[in-house]
């Protein structure tokens, strides 16, 4: 049998090489959540706008963003529902991001989730991610109203599933996007009167312009963090 010259066989891996770094397929990023992220997936949505900061950073290409938000949905219903809109599509990263309808449906509904069910649903999530190798960044629910002073119906509430997330980030070494904590900085400075809405919301909950840039922006940083 004729073998091939050393440079012949190093030309051969070079090509090799170069087309499957030419072909490899973008990362696949999934946001999941509720009506917050169904937004963010529309016109002037968070997820709209990470995707046009990465055109602009030339990195359009290295990412392919997937938003799976469905509104109403508790830490229960993305557990459910986790195996066809997540798994299913093979992602390499998810972001996580629920919260505040398990807060806010107690006072509304009477169909919340307790905190000690959050905590293990939760926690079952990220274990399916985890299981299959996925890149897992964690967020806090940023607002149910927008005083800054603590008096918003369900800020006690709140605060303590964000504590529960930012538990488990730390518990299983996932990225973290801590929203609460973000939304309230922002606060403290743009928002003098202590308005209810209207600065990073348009009801109490979800984004308007300003906090689907807000959002936009912590959430590319964590995407990109080494």
């Amino acid at each position: 049998m004729r073998l091939l010259p050393r440079t012949a066989i190093i030309m051969i891996l070079f090509t090799a090489t170069t087309i499957m770094a030419f072909t490899r397929r973008p990362q696949r990023v999934i946001f999941f959540g509720d009506s917050i992220t169904a937004q963010g997936a529309r016109p002037g949505g968070y997820i709209t706008r990470m995707k046009d900061a990465l055109v602009q950073k030339g990195l359009a290409n290295d990412y392919e963003l997937i938003g799976a938000g469905i509104g109403g949905n508790k830490v229960t219903d993305l557990y459910l529902r986790m195996d066809d809109d997540v798994l299913a599509q093979n992602p390499d990263v998810v972001f996580i991001y629920i919260g505040v309808n398990d807060v806010w449906h107690k006072a509304m509904f009477g169909t919340g989730t307790d905190i000690d069910k959050f905590e293990k649903f939760y926690t079952a999530i990220i274990n399916k991610l985890l299981d299959r190798h996925i890149r897992v960044i964690l967020c806090t629910p940023a607002v149910i109203g927008e005083k800054t002073d603590f008096t918003n119906q369900q800020d006690g509430d709140l605060n303590a599933y964000s504590q529960v997330i930012r538990n488990l980030a730390q518990k299983f070494h996932c990225g973290l996007v801590d929203l609460r904590e973000t939304f309230h900085t922002y606060e403290l400075r743009n928002n003098p009167g202590n308005k209810d809405s209207s600065v990073l919301t348009h009801d109490r909950v979800h984004l308007n312009d300003n906090g689907n840039q807000l959002v936009a922006d912590k959430m590319l940083e964590a995407l990109l963090a080494k």
